[in-house]
């Protein structure tokens, strides 16, 4: 029987991303290192996100704030997320959530890299319109 992506592992990655963030002075997940950014994102993206940061050289690089949240800031006490499958091997995560009075809402494409679950893009809502992290790299 086939496991759906919506199973408890795509949900556990979900939330082991965001319990980082939960809570005064949560530290987030630093993207600082090679190894990590290959441990979230699937090797495409992990390939530009490697990439802008050397780049950068020490710099802001295109990405200038943290990915999962939309912010460089933050203070968040709860998050709603909830995961669907899109398809063999992926799924996609809905993240909800109020950070410092302002709601967002963070949509985490996933992907299945042999039997881990990977962000293949993330989405999120800028001046009404939607951008990705994929587009971000792209300019």
């Amino acid at each position: 029987m086939p496991v759906s992506a919506a199973d408890s592992s795509a949900t556990a990655f979900v939330v082991g991303i965001y319990e980082t963030y939960k809570g005064s002075g949560a530290k987030g997940l630093s993207l600082d290192t090679d190894r990590t950014v290959r441990r979230y994102f699937e090797p495409s993206l992990a390939a530009l996100t490697i990439r802008d940061r050397k780049n950068a050289h020490g710099e802001v690089g295109k990405l200038d704030g943290d990915p999962f949240i939309d912010a460089q800031d933050w203070n968040i006490d709860k998050f709603d997320i909830e995961v669907t499958d899109t398809g063999p091997g992926k799924a996609r995560a809905t993240v909800k959530f109020v950070n410092l009075d302002r709601p967002a809402t963070i949509v985490l494409d996933l992907v299945k890299v042999k039997n881990d679950w990977r962000v293949g893009d993330i989405t999120w809502r800028r001046d009404g319109k939607a951008e990705t992290l994929r587009a971000l790299f792209a300019h």
